[in-house]
């Protein structure tokens, strides 16, 4: 299944679902919309007491009138400085509500993510998916912190200046509302394609991401290949598209930006050139004072207006990545946790069962035909085939990270769709064939398998696989950094981690797929030895990809085109001419013969 884009929803429908994802956004709205009415309010004291101070104090009738002037002046300082602070209380609220309402998104994204079977994260390039749950996320929070506000104030002073002018002269605000008349007229048009044009941009944001994490993080090879000039051209081709489609968004932006201008200054001529002919005209009330009052009252109302387009783009840009944060949030995590109502496995080594089981991975043909395996508990089974074969999707699904297609498979006899996922994952540990650690110490590393322990507790287990002295000799023990997905240690090194990890998990049931990397000799003795202590007692199931594996297991269990053909000892399976099993043993012996001359 892949994540939905979620482009198909409209701009308010996508308010009203962010909204619900983030309800901190709504905490005190009405509050915030009372201060915001109040600032853009006080916009326009500074008009009327222009206008009032012309008329009635300078142009009284019998002369200046200095203590009305004087009583303008300080009303209109009180309004101001009420402005100011009802301005501030609305910022202030606003980027509190904002950024709290951000953080859960972005927290419900992370987890979100996490709750999402692997099948479904594998469908999507990383560097997109993170682009969703990062630079997305930023998007939203730089429109609903500054041009959110924007929006808000705007609209209030664009309604207050409105109702302003209306009182001053009609016919004035009808000159206005005409010269915008088009502006208006087309912004559901803008709306349309600036949508659409910024729903592209957000996929080339995430596209660019990919393909400049890819490289970054195979570094070693692409220089090992001397493919630096190609990697360039991709990342080159990225950048291109992702240029393309920003210039496509902002050319709607420039076009509405001086669409605004235009309406802005035939607005200012039109209130210039009927202001003074109703002025000329005989029993017109329309003084002096009004027409410069009229002129700020249009200056504050055109400046909205002309900001509006900005926020329009910035709008539609953060409508565009809240669709594909939505996208993730509600994409269903296949993998349901039955949570308090689920069973609990109890602890002891597990038995197994894959009953009819087939799987195959959407729009593809089926990995596994009907299989049917069972597994005692305490029993080290090892799980071979040729590469395709099917048997590190048995691993998968053994340990929940997918479900079948059909059939069922079950742990001490229970669904593993009916596990409760806390019991399955304190039960079951998978160790996979690259043990991927995290850039912090080994200590660090090695609580994943549980939190809680202490560094006696780790110390304890290493003991435990015969890895003491190892863990004693590096150089700063516990404390030795891992390096960025373990970089700073061996290949096998980090296979050592990733088995005391497990160790501290104290599991019932491991499975592990085996790992391939070379190491030397001596390390491989060692890696062979930790992992005979650490499948004593428990039930293990190996993806095993040497033989020598196979040889140590009590069972074999073969598997070829996703069918199982063959089960049973090593030896026995081996003595079987013609069978698939004898052909990988004879390959095996072969090659080892040949690395051994």
């Amino acid at each position: 299944m892949s994540m939905s884009t979620g482009a198909e929803l409209g701009a308010m429908d996508t308010l009203r679902r962010g909204i619900r994802h983030s309800p901190e956004l709504t905490v005190g709205i009405r509050v915030t919309l009372v201060l915001a009415v109040l600032a853009s309010a006080g916009q326009v004291v500074v008009p009327i007491a222009v206008q009032q101070t012309l008329d009635k104090g300078i142009g009284a009738p019998g002369g200046p009138d200095l203590r009305f002037t004087l009583a303008a002046v300080s009303i209109s300082a009180v309004a101001i400085v009420l402005t100011g602070l009802s301005s501030f209380l609305m910022t202030s609220r606003l980027f509190t509500a904002s950024e709290r309402g951000l953080a859960t998104l972005r927290t419900k994204a992370f987890r979100h993510v996490h709750d999402l079977p692997m099948l479904t994260q594998n469908t999507e390039r990383r560097g997109a998916l993170v682009s969703r749950v990062t630079s997305d996320v930023d998007q939203v929070s730089q429109f609903l912190v500054f041009g959110g506000l924007l929006f808000v104030v705007s609209i209030g002073q664009m309604l207050v200046a409105t109702v302003v002018m209306a009182f001053y002269s009609w016919q004035l605000t009808i000159v206005v509302w005409v010269c915008f008349a088009p502006l208006f007229l087309s912004i559901r048009w803008f709306q349309r394609r600036l949508s659409h044009a910024y729903t592209v941009v957000r996929q080339t944001v995430g596209a660019l991401l990919s393909a400049v994490s890819e490289p970054v993080v195979g570094a070693p090879v692409v220089k090992a290949y001397a493919v630096e000039a190609r990697t360039q051209q991709r990342i080159d081709a990225a950048v291109e598209a992702n240029m393309a489609a920003q210039t496509r968004a902002q050319q709607f932006t420039v076009f509405s930006f001086s669409l605004g201008g235009i309406s802005a200054g035939f607005a200012n001529a039109g209130v210039l050139l009927v202001g003074v002919w109703l002025g000329t005209r005989t029993g017109s009330d329309m003084t002096a004072g009004t027409v410069l009052a009229f002129a700020f009252l249009v200056t504050l109302f055109v400046g909205p207006v002309q900001m509006g387009t900005q926020i329009l783009t910035d709008g539609q840009n953060a409508i565009a990545s809240w669709r594909r944060v939505i996208g993730v949030l509600e994409t269903p995590a296949d993998l349901v946790d039955p949570g308090a109502s689920g069973a609990a496995l109890p602890r002891g080594p597990i038995d197994v069962r894959f009953q009819h089981v087939s799987f195959a991975y959407p729009g593809g043909r089926p990995v596994l035909h009907d299989v049917d395996l069972s597994i005692a508990a305490g029993r080290r089974v090892a799980v071979v085939g040729e590469t395709g074969s099917g048997k590190s999707t048995i691993a998968k699904l053994l340990t929940r990270l997918m479900d079948p297609t059909e059939g069922a498979v079950l742990l001490d006899g229970t669904d593993l769709r009916r596990i409760r996922q806390d019991s399955l994952r304190s039960s079951v540990v998978l160790v996979p064939q690259e043990g991927f650690l995290f850039d912090d110490t080994i200590a660090a590393n090695a609580r994943y398998g549980r939190l809680d322990a202490s560094d006696d507790d780790i110390r304890r287990a290493a003991d435990e696989l015969g890895l003491g002295d190892w863990l004693a000799g590096l150089p700063g023990g516990l404390a030795t950094r891992a390096g960025q997905r373990g970089e700073s240690l061996s290949a096998g090194e980090r296979q050592l981690v990733a088995l005391l990890r497990a160790q501290l998990a104290d599991p019932d049931l491991l499975v592990l797929d085996e790992a391939t990397s070379a190491v030397d000799p001596a390390l491989e003795m060692r890696i062979g030895r930790a992992l005979e202590r650490l499948m004593a007692g428990r039930t293990s199931v190996t993806i095993a990809h040497r033989l020598t594996t196979a040889e140590a297991a009590d069972e074999v269990v073969v598997v070829d085109a996703g069918r199982i053909v063959q089960r049973g000892p090593h030896a026995e399976l081996a003595a079987q001419a013609g069978s698939v099993y004898e052909r990988l043993h004879h390959s095996w012996v072969a090659q080892q013969g040949i690395i051994e001359r």
